[in-house]
């Protein structure tokens, strides 16, 4: 678990960091304008280690705390790669999470984003292919099933990303959670495509409310 841990620990010591430093905010925070005029990719990369504020920053780090641990023992445990496998899905997620947004608001000078959530996202979704009827509660009180929270979690961001009236980036949200679960299917297909039988097997015995 010692790259979930580190992974924590890079975002929130950036956290302060870019809060303590407005010059860093500014050069690492995804910004589409500057990104195609500049040429400066590096923000796909940075903005994902950056957090409006302290909430944003727990709540991400506390999903990728438990969804990340597992996602590490996984990856190990099944021989899928490892924790180089784990790294790919993480910092790919960031960069594939932004492209969306990016292609929108690439003349939108005002446009800003940043925070981890599009790679937690895609963490949530690789746990979700291996244990699909698993609980999952929301706002700590709400008990369903993993793939019932993966359909609302879909259809709820397609929703906002559309109706587009907050400061949340629901795009990343969306593509970082499908990009998890396609990322994770072709894991299992190069690298140990027996789990598949299982994991069918898993999806024959659904359970609303989940397990466990």
């Amino acid at each position: 678990m010692n790259i979930t841990f580190s992974l924590i620990a890079a975002n929130v010591i950036l956290f302060f960091i870019s809060t303590a430093n407005k010059e860093v905010m500014d050069k690492s925070i995804m910004w589409p304008y500057v990104v195609k005029r500049k040429n400066e990719y590096h923000r796909f990369i940075t903005s994902g280690f950056l957090h409006a504020d302290f909430i944003h920053l727990f709540f991400n780090m506390f999903t990728l705390y438990f969804f990340g641990r597992n996602i590490e023992l996984i990856f190990n445990g099944l021989e899928l790669g490892g924790n180089t496998a784990y790294l790919l899905l993480y910092f790919s997620a960031i960069i594939i999470s932004d492209i969306p947004s990016y292609i929108k608001n690439q003349n939108n000078y005002g446009y800003r984003s940043l925070g981890a959530s599009g790679a937690v996202s895609a963490i949530v979704f690789a746990n979700i292919v291996f244990s699909p009827w698993s609980s999952i509660y929301i706002y700590g009180a709400l008990k369903i099933s993993s793939f019932l929270y993966a359909i609302l979690f879909v259809i709820y961001c397609m929703y906002m990303g559309k109706k587009g009236n907050d400061n949340i980036n629901h795009d990343a949200h969306l593509w970082g959670a499908l990009y998890g679960l396609l990322f994770t299917i072709i894991l299992i297909a190069l690298f140990n495509s027996n789990l598949f039988v299982n994991i069918i097997e898993e999806l024959k015995n659904p359970s609303l409310f989940g397990r466990g």
